[in-house]
């Protein structure tokens, strides 16, 4: 009798713990630069002459279904590394919602049932972020087109402020497994052309303002800023703006957590300009959700590299790498010298974890 029971409550231990392993949920939060995702329409609000069929680019259908095809592998290819689709993902360089419609009805992605949060932004260059979200996670709230305004107070040298126009931020608020969250998608101005820092600096400044306003507003709030920042987590507009830590140990509470800071000083980077690797494709967490207590969630150690984990992921592959020619060993982008080279992006994407 004595052994029966042993043996039943060795059983039960047994279910409960494999129980635990299957109940226990981590959730994948990243961002992606599409680069340059239009369609072959021609839309009269934006710049994008170059991607028509009779542009620069000769943007065709064939082209366009092509681009689809290569961003939605990537995707697919990060779910198959990870064992489960982002319940997260930020994106930017993306011409309309249409592009982004037809990104997530690509066969291999479309069994993630991603749902757009997207804002038609001021840009320029006709070019918006968005964020795409899996509805079985992420339990959305509201959301919101925060636009790039000036300070009175700062000289944004060779800037017509009058003129000027760039992405909005968007901000995404909503739950995943009851804890509150908000994120942040940015896609800060651009170093062509040599534009200041001071630019980009306001940008960080207007994410992280309204960053600390919804922790006010919503106490215990966990909140990732994310986005090509156009510049490294060693720039002011990361270090100093949105106040990016290096290690969770140093944080206060009005601070981020910057996983690539540590990557960066390591030699890793999610793109090569004139072969300097840098890292603008970031993703950075506040104290809440890196220092959550026990059972809650919180940004996880997710790669080793070297013998060294960090909580940040640079995804490459050989096949997203140019294997030869004046970009070799560069992410494999979509055009090369004006030619189109059927390629992927010229940023790599980048994700965090985050789990209990």
């Amino acid at each position: 009798m004595k052994r029966s029971i042993l043996t039943l409550t060795i059983l039960l231990a047994a279910v409960m713990t494999l129980s635990a392993q299957k109940t226990k949920q981590n959730y994948v939060v990243g961002f992606y630069n599409l680069e340059n995702l239009f369609d072959v329409y021609d839309d009269p609000v934006k710049n994008d002459d170059e991607y028509l069929p009779e542009g620069a680019n000769k943007w065709t259908q064939a082209k366009y279904e092509k681009k689809l095809y290569n961003m939605a592998h990537v995707i697919a290819e990060m779910a198959r590394n990870n064992g489960r689709f982002h319940t997260i993902l930020g994106v930017s360089e993306i011409e309309n919602r249409l592009v982004l419609e037809d990104l997530v009805s690509e066969p291999e992605i479309a069994s993630a049932n991603y749902q757009i949060v997207h804002y038609d932004s001021p840009d320029r260059r006709g070019v918006d972020v968005a964020l795409l979200y899996r509805p079985d996670q992420f339990d959305y709230i509201d959301s919101e087109a925060i636009p790039f305004t000036f300070r009175k107070d700062v000289d944004y040298a060779n800037t017509d402020t009058a003129y000027f126009r760039t992405r909005d931020v968007l901000m995404v608020h909503g739950r995943i497994d009851g804890e509150e969250f908000a994120f942040y998608v940015c896609h800060l101005p651009s170093r062509v052309g040599g534009k200041g820092g001071n630019l980009r600096s306001r940008g960080a400044e207007i994410a992280y303002g309204h960053a600390m306003g919804m922790m006010q507003k919503h106490p215990g709030i966990k909140i990732v800023v994310m986005g090509d920042m156009n510049d490294n987590p060693t720039d002011e507009s990361m270090a100093v703006c949105l106040h990016g830590k290096e290690t969770v140990e140093e944080m206060a509470e009005e601070d981020f957590y910057d996983p690539y800071l540590s990557m960066l000083k390591a030699g890793y980077g999610s793109l090569c300009y004139q072969g300097t690797w840098s890292i603008y494709d970031i993703e950075l967490v506040n104290y809440n959700l890196a220092h959550a207590p026990q059972g809650g969630l919180k940004i996880q150690p997710v790669t080793k590299l070297k013998k060294r984990w960090f909580d940040g992921v640079i995804f490459k592959r050989p096949w997203m790498t140019s294997q030869e020619g004046q970009y070799a060993g560069y992410p494999f982008r979509t055009f090369s010298n004006g030619a189109f080279v059927n390629g992927y992006s010229d940023h790599y994407p980048t994700y965090i974890v985050i789990g209990k």
